[in-house]
């Protein structure tokens, strides 16, 4: 259900000020630039990249973006045929002939980095993992065949290893930099961004943190000999407001400062962007998903404040390379029933509550805030919404992907927002949101002519509830009237889940239900006006279900 008025008199916008669920929005109160943190994603399959679905969902990534969108995926080193499995990918690259020399192939990997080049996107280059053929410990097989519900660490092989040669690590590096620079110009590529492999404090690294470091200074002293402009960083640590994981951070920032790099033997190695990674941690109670999103909001903080305790790496670009509601993308439903989240609004209401909280921590920690990546994209040709964490199923989209369309229509600068039903940061860095009431908030931009306001009804627990009123209050328009769009995702609208349902759930659905998915899963805007501002104000009353979220955009 959903009611519309616009309020036309200053008295009554005052009597507003007493109701329940009041979101205030002044949009002379700058905060800072609205940065498109959330334009970046990332997945473990690279193969996915140039498949059917693949190509498909990332066309709308890049148009749903006013800004180029970052896509970072693992296993582009990988050895392989290229045929795409869960957790798996492979290009290639690198091969060795009988006598031991190295073979170049970059036929695969020119098919992704197309893929996103062509739709104006920009690689988050992950240099790793490591060839079958550069592997110092190799057992067979190489290639894994893990499937949800196998213990994770099965995915662990040959590649997770440091070379047998360092210097053909380097070279291979180096290559491949010198052959994207040929193919895609410098001016491209200088606008990428390269990190070495993957949460080396975990399971995808099995040598020391030392080995980790001489892994890193050789990877970026290929990329700086083929593109001494190129923008390098890591570490892509997991779990980072851990002891051991802070540990790692700091000594890997210390040795870029000031280490002897074991490439060159000089002080120090490059970094230009510091990544780290950052987790919820859903929970089954009492038969129902519990989200839970304190450990992600403390990793993020752990992240910036480590950045922020040195000069060296307090103004660098700070990109959360992984910053999801929990930990494995591949992991369905079946198998982990608390990821019973993902087709339907819980998602889609945690993602809007979540990145909003990431802006604040980022202002408190003043830090330069450069992107957060969603580890969620598609699985090709998997069982329909299988509940993987991703953005659509076999081609049609679920209503997590249209907050990603709300934050596309958000430009322009951050404006103050108040809520007298938002959790502050602190309840959400200590408890999450487990009180009894929801969490109401909003997050607000207004660019010359226009402004937006995303608005949620988010709480952890994931259970029905009465749809509330929320009354907005936007201050200071400068105009005298303006065209309102509003645009929601709740069970009934930006849905195609519940439509789904509806059809008994197929599994082979006809062309025609497959067409009717797909317009379901598209942002519905349920209502266009053309509305008059008096003194400079406007009141849109909301009725918002629980996990719902509504963007209010005025044009002028």
């Amino acid at each position: 259900m959903f009611f519309f008025a616009i309020v036309s008199t200053n008295a009554k916008a005052r009597q507003t000020s007493t109701t329940n669920n009041l979101i205030k929005v002044d949009l002379q109160k700058k905060i800072a630039p609205m940065k498109p943190i959330w334009a970046w994603f990332g997945y473990d399959e690279p193969n996915y990249t140039y498949m059917k679905d693949g190509k498909k969902l990332l066309s709308e990534l890049a148009d749903l973006s006013p800004v180029p969108v970052y896509v970072r995926t693992h296993s582009l080193l990988v050895s392989g045929d290229g045929t795409a499995a869960l957790k798996w990918g492979s290009t290639n690259a690198y091969t060795e002939d009988a006598n031991g020399k190295p073979v170049y192939d970059w036929k695969i990997i020119d098919s992704i980095f197309d893929t996103y080049i062509q739709r104006g996107m920009k690689p988050l280059a992950q240099i790793g993992f490591m060839p079958e053929d550069l592997s110092s410990n190799n057992p067979k097989p190489y290639r894994h065949r893990w499937k949800p519900g196998d213990p994770y660490t099965d995915i662990i092989t040959g590649w997770a290893y440091p070379p047998k040669d360092y210097n053909k690590w380097r070279e291979l590096v180096y290559q491949w930099v010198k052959h994207a620079v040929e193919r895609y110009g410098k001016e491209e590529v200088e606008t990428w961004y390269w990190e070495v492999w993957n949460e080396p404090n975990g399971h995808y690294w099995m040598a020391s943190q030392d080995e980790f470091f001489k892994l890193y200074d050789y990877a970026a002293d290929g990329v700086k000999r083929a593109l001494p402009t190129a923008k390098i960083g890591g570490p892509n640590i997991a779990g980072t407001s851990s002891k051991g994981a802070m540990e790692w951070m700091n000594n890997f920032i210390k040795h870029c400062i000031s280490g002897t790099n074991y490439a060159t033997g000089k002080k120090g190695s490059p970094l230009e962007a510091l990544l780290f990674h950052a987790k919820g941690s859903p929970k089954v109670v009492d038969g129902k998903v519990v989200m839970n999103m304190s450990p992600q909001m403390r990793d993020i903080a752990a992240g910036f404040r480590i950045a922020s305790s040195y000069p060296e790496t307090k103004h660098l670009p700070l990109i959360i390379g992984e910053s999801d509601p929990e930990g494995c993308a591949a992991c369905g439903m079946a198998t982990n029933p608390e990821n019973a989240y993902r087709n339907g609004t819980m998602y889609s209401s945690y993602t809007a509550a979540s990145f909003a909280r990431k802006y604040l921590l980022a202002d408190d920690a003043k830090v330069n805030f450069l992107g957060a990546v969603s580890w969620s994209f598609e699985f090709e040709n998997q069982p329909w919404f299988y509940g993987f964490r991703d953005l659509a199923t076999n081609g049609v989209d679920k209503p997590v992907l249209n907050v990603f369309r709300m934050f596309g229509m958000m430009k322009g600068d951050r404006i103050s927002v108040e809520s007298n039903r938002m959790y502050p940061l602190e309840t959400v860095l200590d408890s999450s949101v487990r009180g009894p009431k929801t969490d109401i908030g909003a997050l607000a931009t207004k660019d010359v002519k226009s402004a937006a306001v995303m608005v949620w009804n988010y709480h952890d627990a994931d259970e029905q509830g009465p749809a509330e009123i929320v009354n907005v209050v936007l201050a200071h328009v400068p105009a005298k009237d303006a065209t309102l769009h509003l645009y929601l995702i709740d069970d009934e609208n930006s849905n195609s889940y519940e439509v789904w349902k509806k059809m008994g759930s197929p599994q082979k659905p006809s062309q025609q239900q497959i067409s009717t998915l797909e317009q379901a899963g598209k942002l519905k805007c349920i209502l266009e006006k053309r509305i008059d501002i008096n003194a400079g104000k406007a009141l849109v009353p909301l009725s918002l279900k629980r996990q719902a979220v509504a963007l209010i955009k005025l044009d002028w």
